[in-house]
Formats: C-alpha cells, structure tokens, sequence
C-alpha cells in the first residue's frame, strides 16, 4: 500500500485549501456583521446554485464520507442502501412541499430569520415559550451533531498521517471555529459551495479509481457474491466477531457467518431517515435565505442531481472498499476509514490531499452551520427573545460568539472517544430534529387549525419520544426496533392533531396571515 504519512504534497493540498476557506471567513467579515439578519441568514440573498449545494453539504457532512461506506464496508448493501434511498426520497419531498412555503412564510411571519423565530412568529407566542423550547433542542441536538463531525476529523487525520486523534481533532474544531466566528452565515454558505463541488469530485473520483484498483466491475461483484447476504437488499451480511469484537480474519480472509434477515422493520427503519429532513434547521435556514421563491425548483434539481450522485458513490465505495482492502478494517468505527484508505492508494499525492480535503470540507460544512444555528438560538431565540429584548444587533452577536464558544467545547468533549461511530451519533440527533421540529414545520406550513398549544406539545412529544424509544422501547427488539425517528414522527403528528382540536382555534389576524402567505411574490 502506497503511505503518504508525512507527505509533503498531501499537506500542502490540505493547507491550502484550509486556508483559502479561512479567508473566506474574513472576506464576508464586513458584510456577515452589518447586522444580525445578515449574519444569521445572509439578508436572504442567496442564488440557486448557492442555496442547493449549501443545502446539502450542510446537511451530509462527514456522515457521507465516512459513515456511510463505513455501514457498506462492515455488512454489506443492505443499510447503507436503504438510508439512502431514504435521504433521497425525503430531500426532494422536503424541497418540494417545504422550501417555496417556508421561504414565503417566514418572511409573512415578522421577517423570522431563524427556525425557533418561525415558530414563535408564525403562531403569534408572545411569551416566547414556543421559541424557548425550539432553542434548547437546538442546541442539545447540535452539540451531539457538532461532536460527530469532530470526530470525522480525528479520524480522517488520524488515518491519513499516523498523528494523534485527540490533536487532529481539536485543530480541525478550531479552524471551523474560526472562519464560522469571523464571517458568519455568508462564509458558511460560500465554503458549502465550494466543499459540496469537492465532496462531489472527491467521490466520483475515488469510486471509479477504486472499480479500477479492485480489477473492474466482474472481478468486484464476484469476489463480493461469495461474502453471504453482502450484496442482497433483504439480507445483511454477518461478520465473525471475536471476544473483542473485531471480526476474525483467518488465511488473510475475513470470516462472515450466515446472512442475516434484513426484513421489513430494517427497510422501514432505513427509509424512515427520510422523514427527518422536514426538521433539519440546517436545511430549512436555507429555504429561508433563498434570493427568491421562484428559484427554488432550479435549487432543487441542483440538489437532487447532486445528492443522488453521491450517495450512491459513498455505498458503492464502501462495498468495492472490501473487495480492494478485505482485512483493513476490523470494526464498524475502523472501516468509516475505508474513503480515506482508498485515496491514499489511487491517487498521487496532491491529489489525494485535494480529495481528502473533501471529508474535512464535509466536516467543515455541516459543523459550521450547527455552530451557527446554535449561536443563532441561544443570542436571538433566548437572549434576545426572553432576558434582554430591548438588546442590539452587537449584543446579540456577543452573545452568539459565546455560544459558539461554548458548543465548540462540548462537541471536542463528545468526541473525544476515538472509537465513536459517526454514523450512529448522526442518527440520533437525525431522528431528534426530525421528530421535534419536523411534524410542526408541515402543519405549521399545511393546517390553519394548528395552535400554539399543539406547536409547544408537538415539540415536547417528538423530543421526548426519540429518547425513551431509542433507550428503552428499541432494546426490546422486533417491531420495537425500528429507527426511532418513525415512532417519534408519528406520536408528534398525534399529539399536534390531538392538541390543536381540544384547544381554541388561531386568532383571525393568524388565520389571514395563513390565508394569504403564499400570494406573497418574494
């Protein structure tokens, strides 16, 4: 195997491209703190092309180079397809009957230019408790969020030069602290740009120089066949683990026992990672912040053209990843490695620090937006909307930047752990955002007899569901196992319905807004 620990070329790549994402940063500067609408949400001014790659590199994060051909890697098809045909279908759902309404809304709504802000405009919550509540599961969910992608950066540094995790990581959480606490939500959204174009060469890169490596598509699928289950949709394959839980490798093979059933609960499961989408803040702050609402069907074909791209390359890249390097990766944590090994190999060495730049990119991209959705909580949702309403625009940016601060500390702390799964950290705050805010968001935009009172209900119910489910319900087995994002989406949709028709109807100046929102031509 080629090494390119402490190549020069590889590091300079990396650099300059850290760098040139730093300047960003500074270049926005002026302009992200003209005022807190401009560094929260750009002044709405974002162009198609800017929105839809900004959109979904924020969302996919380092999750889609490395956690999902890691799921591919270690058991074959199965998960990693199903999620992702799941993410598809919920993206062009989400941008189809969410982004043109929420970006109307929003402006109908007091010109709400955070999602608790929507929240709290939309059902008229005076007392701001809505908003309050919205804020804290920002911000408990984002952290989770924030530490999965420092983990990615460890990993990624770890892997590729042999340096310390604990180092690596908590250097890549600095310059993503940096440029998101200098030029706000414009730098975000430029370096999402040009991170999502590098996400997406990087992988089509890899995965065709990996066919390749692995001796063309025939040898592949065939070396792949012989492992039980690993290219089937309805079975998983089962890796032999020892004492220590590392798969077994005897006469240089690893051992893999009888497929496993992949049935009908694991496919749901799978899909139902599409559902959280409709309460993604990183997501819908970019529906919010679109130029104009007409853009938004270009938006969505850019978007759906990428994303399908490249998921489909992070689980083919996983699954040539076993046949290319069989024994590299013993557990599921280790084979998230797999993006990262294989560059090293393919590439030459500029190139390859050009490519892997690609996982920090992603790591960048969503960490950034969680940094500053969470600042945008706590100053605007919080600080402004409950201690000090009278504060100004340089008060509330204060206080953000300390909450930026803050999150930064306890994302490096969650991800300390070395040994952390991306993937499953991702899917719990996945299913936590989904569950809380997604079903409010659809009945907010959809039903004009949606209360406050269910709003506040929805909120808890979703939120509350997504831990119990996930802690006590789903180690139970069987049906119980299904993702717990499915059971808490629903239980939040009744709870909305339940609440909104035991409790007084909108007021009529509520009702008009509803009534006349999407004749706005913004």
């Amino acid at each position: 195997m080629k090494m390119v620990t402490g190549d020069f070329w590889v590091l300079l790549a990396m650099l300059l491209y850290f760098i040139v994402v730093v300047l960003i940063g500074f270049v926005y500067a002026k302009k992200s703190n003209a005022s807190s609408e401009a560094y929260f949400l750009g002044g709405r001014g974002l162009g198609p092309w800017l929105t839809a790659l900004s959109a979904e590199a924020s969302d996919m994060s380092g999750w889609l180079l490395m956690g999902l051909p890691g799921v591919a890697y270690f058991t074959g098809a199965s998960d990693a397809m199903w999620t992702a045909i799941g993410l598809a279908i919920g993206t062009y759902l989400n941008w189809k009957f969410v982004a043109k309404r929420l970006r109307k809304y929003s402006e109908v709504a007091n010109n709400s230019i955070t999602v608790p802000d929507f929240f709290s405009n939309r059902f008229h919550d005076n007392k701001h408790v809505l908003m309050t509540i919205a804020a804290i599961i920002t911000l408990v969910f984002f952290s989770i969020y924030t530490g999965s992608c420092f983990v990615t950066c460890g990993k990624l540094f770890s892997t590729l030069f042999g340096l310390d995790y604990a180092t690596m990581m908590v250097l890549g959480a600095i310059i993503v602290f940096l440029y998101t606490f200098v030029g706000g939500y414009l730098s975000v959204c430029t370096t999402d740009l040009i991170q999502g174009t590098l996400m997406f060469f990087a992988l089509a890169t890899v995965f065709i120089g990996s066919v390749a490596q692995a001796g063309g598509v025939e040898n592949t699928v065939a070396f792949l066949q012989d492992i039980p289950g690993y290219l089937s949709g309805t079975q998983i394959a089962t890796p032999i683990l020892d004492a220590a839980g590392n798969q077994v490798v005897e006469n240089g093979a690893p051992l893999f026992g009888a497929a496993g059933e992949y049935g009908l609960i694991t496919i749901v499961s799978g899909l139902a990672w599409g559902l959280g989408y409709f309460g993604m803040p990183q997501v819908l702050v970019r529906f919010m912040s679109v130029r104009h609402s007409d853009e938004i069907k270009k938006s969505r074909i850019i978007a759906m053209i990428w994303l399908v791209v490249s998921l489909s390359s992070a689980v083919c890249i996983g699954l040539i990843g076993r046949a290319v390097i069989p024994t590299e990766f013993l557990t599921q944590s280790a084979a998230e490695n797999v993006f990262v090994v294989l560059s090293r190999m393919i590439l030459p060495s500029f190139a390859c620090g050009l490519v892997v730049s690609g996982i920090f990119a992603a790591a960048m991209s969503s960490s950034s937006s969680y940094l500053l959705i969470s600042g945008s909580a706590v100053a605007t949702n919080i600080f402004k909307g409950l201690i000090k309403r009278d504060a100004t625009d340089r008060q509330v940016m204060i206080v953000a930047r300390f909450t930026l601060a803050a999150v930064l500390l306890f994302g490096i702390i969650i991800a300390m752990d070395s040994n952390s799964s991306i993937f499953n950290v991702v899917s719990y705050a996945w299913a936590g955002f989904g569950a809380s805010f997604g079903p409010l968001v659809l009945f907010s935009l959809y039903w004009k007899r949606t209360t406050l009172q269910s709003g506040i209900a929805g909120m808890l119910v979703g939120a509350a569901s997504v831990f119990a489910w996930h802690n006590l319900v789903k180690p139970l087995g069987g049906w119980f196992g299904v993702y717990e994002l499915l059971p808490a989406f629903v239980f939040a949709c009744i709870a909305i319905v339940v609440v909104s028709l035991l409790t007084k109807k909108p007021s009529e100046e509520i009702e008009k807004e509803f009534d006349t929102y999407m004749d706005l031509d913004v």
